[in-house]
C-alpha cells in the first residue's frame, strides 16, 4: 500500500485538533491540494481516496449544513466548499465499502449541496444592496455547478436529485434570475440521463412539469419562456411516452404557445414542440373519441348508482337534518337567554351602584346637618385623608405583588448562581488540594556586601557562644547510651504494640460472641446451620463481610440526584452514614 499524501495528512491532523468554526476555512486547502494534481491521473485519484479516507470529504460535507452567516469566511467559504466536495467525490473509486459510499454519501452530499442552495437563494431574494445581491447570485452559481459537476460524475444521481424535495422548492421560484439557473440544472440533468423522469415517481414528474407551464403562462419574460420552451421540447423528443401526457393534462398548452409566446426570438423551438403536439393529438383523436364514449357511459353508470343510494339514504338524511336544526336551535336559544341573563345583571349592577351613590348622598347631607358649620371642613379633610389612605394602601398592595412577580424569576436566578458558586468554589479547594507541591526555587544569590555582612554576624554570636568542647571517648560513650536507649524502646513499643493487637483481638471476639448469643434461636427452633455458626468462627465473618460489600455496591448504584451533594468528595470515599448502619456491627472473631 501506497503511503498517505503528507499534506492530507497534516490537513487531517489540524481539523481534529482545530474549533468547530475554524474548520471551514482549514478545509479550504483542499483546493490547492486537488489543483496541485493533474485531472484524471492516477495521482489525482490517490489524494481524493486519501482525502476520502481521512473522513475531511465527510467533514466538507457537514460543513455544508451549518449558518455561515455567524462563521468566519461566510458564504463565499460555503460555496468554495461545494466546489470542492463535488470535486473530491468525482473520479473517486471507493474500494472498501463502496455501496454505502453511492447509496448514502452521494445521496447525503447532494441533499447539503441543495440545501445550501436554498438558503442562498433565499438570503438573495432578501438581499436589498445590489453589490450583496451580486455576490450572492455568484455563490448560487457555484453551488448549482458544483450539483451539475456531482451528477455528471456518477449519473445515478440525477434521480436523487430531481426527487429532492430542496430541487423543487429551487425550482419553485419567482425570482428570474434563480429560475433561469435551476431551469439550467434541469436541462444538464435531462442531457446527463435523458430517461430520468420516467425514472422518478408519478407525482415528481406532474410537479416539475407544472412549475414548467405555470412559468410559461404567468411570465412574459422571453429568457424564462425561452428557457421552459427548450426544456418540454427537450422532454418531448427524447421521451416519447410524455408527450402524450402533455396532449392529455394540459389541454391549453398548445394555445398558450401559439399566441403568447410567437414572435419573441426563440420560434424554431417553438414550432418543433407545436408539431410534435399537434401530431400525438391528430394519433390520438380517434383513441380520444372512444375514450371520451366509454367514459360518458361509466359516469353514466355511476351517476345512476349514485342517485339511487342517495334516494335510500333519504330518510336518515332528514333525520339527521332535523336533529341538527334542533341543535341548532336550542343553541341559538341557550344563547338568547344567556345574553338576557347578562343584561338583567348589568341592569341589577348599574341600580345597585346608583342606590349606593343615593344613599351615601344622603348620609353625608345629615352628617352636614348634625355637625357644626365650623367643624364641617375639618370632618371634610379628616374624611378625604382617610380615602387616600385607603386608595394608597391599595395600590401599594397591587405594585407590592406586581413587583413580587416580576423579582421572583431574578430570584430564582440568584439562587441558581448561588448553588453554582458554591459548587465551583469546591471544586478549585479541591483542586487546590491535589495540586502538587512547586519544586524547590533556589534562592537568589547574595552580592559580595551582604555575605560579608552575614559572615560578621555568625562570627560574633559564635565568639558569644562559644561551643562546648567534648572529647572522643565522651562522643562515643554518648552514642552508645543513646543506642541502648533506642533498643530499649524499639523492643517495648513492639511489645505493646503485640498487647495492644491481643486486646482488640479478644474485644473483637467477644463482641462476636456476645452478637451472636443475642441474636441465636431457642432451643426448639435450632438447626444444624446454626450450630454450624457456633462452632465456625469464619461464617459470621464471612456474613458481615458479605453485608458491608453489597452497601458499597449500593451505594455506587445511587441515582445521580441522591448523590448531588457528594461531586467534590475525595475518589472511593463513601459517607461514613451509608457504611454505618451496616459495618457498625461487624467484627473479626477469632481465638488465641
Amino acid at each position: 500500500l501506497a503511503a498517505a499524501d503528507p499534506r492530507v495528512l497534516a490537513l487531517a491532523a489540524q481539523v481534529t485538533e482545530s474549533r468547530e468554526q475554524d474548520i471551514p476555512l482549514l478545509l479550504l486547502k483542499l483546493k490547492g491540494i486537488l489543483n496541485g494534481a493533474s485531472l484524471g491521473c492516477e495521482e489525482s485519484k490517490k489524494i481524493k481516496q486519501d482525502i476520502y479516507d481521512y473522513d475531511l470529504t465527510q467533514y466538507c460535507m457537514l460543513v455544508l449544513r451549518q449558518d455561515h452567516s455567524r462563521l468566519r469566511g461566510g458564504w463565499a467559504t460555503a460555496a468554495q466548499l461545494a466546489e470542492i466536495l463535488s470535486h473530491c467525490c468525482v473520479g473517486l473509486e471507493v474500494k472498501e465499502d463502496p455501496e454505502e459510499f453511492c447509496k448514502k454519501f452521494l445521496p447525503s452530499a447532494v441533499d447539503n449541496l441543495l440545501f445550501l442552495g436554498r438558503r442562498l437563494q433565499a438570503r438573495f431574494i432578501r438581499a436589498i444592496k445590489d453589490e450583496e445581491k451580486q455576490d450572492f447570485l455568484h455563490w448560487f452559481q457555484t453551488v448549482t455547478d458544483a450539483i451539475c459537476w456531482l451528477f455528471g460524475g456518477h449519473i445515478q444521481l440525477a434521480a436523487c436529485v430531481l426527487q429532492n424535495d430542496h430541487f423543487l422548492q429551487l425550482l419553485i421560484t419567482d425570482d428570474v434570475e434563480t429560475a433561469i439557473i435551476m431551469m439550467s440544472v434541469l436541462h444538464n440533468i435531462l442531457r446527463v440521463n435523458s430517461s430520468v423522469l420516467l425514472q422518478v415517481d408519478e407525482e415528481t414528474l406532474h410537479s416539475v412539469l407544472d412549475e414548467l407551464i405555470y412559468k410559461l403562462s404567468s411570465t412574459t419574460n422571453p429568457v424564462i419562456g425561452n428557457a421552459a420552451t427548450k426544456l418540454l421540447l427537450f422532454v418531448a423528443k427524447f421521451c416519447k411516452q410524455l408527450v402524450k401526457l402533455l396532449t392529455v393534462r394540459y389541454k391549453g398548452l398548445k394555445g398558450l404557445l401559439s399566441k403568447q409566446w410567437t414572435g419573441k426570438g426563440f420560434d424554431r423551438d417553438l414550432g418543433q414542440l407545436l408539431d410534435l403536439l399537434y401530431l400525438e393529438q391528430s394519433n390520438g383523436k380517434g383513441e380520444m373519441q372512444r375514450q371520451h364514449r366509454a367514459a360518458c357511459t361509466i359516469q353514466a353508470m355511476w351517476r345512476g348508482f349514485q342517485t339511487r343510494k342517495r334516494l335510500k339514504k333519504l330518510p336518515q338524511a332528514v333525520t339527521a337534518l332535523q336533529r341538527s336544526f334542533r341543535a341548532k336551535r336550542e343553541q341559538e336559544l341557550q344563547h338568547l337567554k344567556k345574553q338576557k341573563e347578562d343584561e338583567a345583571l348589568k341592569l341589577q349592577m348599574q341600580l345597585q351602584r346608583q342606590r349606593a351613590m343615593r344613599l351615601f348622598h344622603e348620609r353625608q347631607l345629615a352628617l352636614l346637618e348634625i355637625i357644626h358649620a365650623s367643624q364641617v371642613n375639618k370632618y371634610m379633610e379628616e374624611m378625604e385623608g382617610k380615602s387616600a389612605l385607603t386608595i394608597q394602601r391599595f395600590w401599594r398592595g397591587y405594585r407590592a405583588r406586581r413587583n413580587f412577580h416580576q423579582q421572583r424569576q431574578s430570584l430564582k436566578e440568584y439562587k441558581a448562581a448561588v448553588i453554582i458558586q458554591r459548587a465551583a468554589c469546591k471544586f478549585l479547594e479541591k483542586q487546590r488540594r491535589r495540586r502538587p507541591l512547586s519544586p524547590w526555587k533556589d534562592p537568589k544569590g547574595l552580592t559580595d556586601e551582604q555575605r560579608l555582612a552575614l559572615q560578621q554576624k555568625v562570627d560574633d554570636y559564635i565568639k558569644l557562644h562559644p561551643a562546648s568542647q567534648m572529647s572522643e571517648e565522651m562522643s562515643k560513650e554518648l552514642h552508645m547510651q543513646a543506642q541502648e536507649k533506642l533498643a530499649q524502646f524499639l523492643l517495648r513499643s513492639r511489645l505493646d504494640q503485640r498487647a495492644a493487637q491481643r486486646r482488640e483481638t479478644l474485644l473483637a471476639q467477644v463482641n462476636t460472641d456476645v452478637e451472636l448469643l443475642m441474636n441465636a434461636p431457642g432451643l426448639a427452633e435450632t438447626t444444624e446451620k446454626d450450630l454450624d455458626v457456633f462452632m465456625s468462627r469464619s461464617i459470621p465473618v464471612a456474613t458481615k463481610a458479605r453485608q458491608s460489600h453489597n452497601t458499597m455496591l449500593k451505594y455506587t448504584r445511587w441515582p445521580w440526584w441522591k448523590k448531588l451533594g457528594d461531586e467534590f468528595v475525595e475518589d472511593g470515599v463513601i459517607p461514613d452514614d451509608a457504611l454505618n448502619a451496616e459495618l457498625g456491627t461487624l467484627f473479626i472473631g477469632g481465638r488465641k
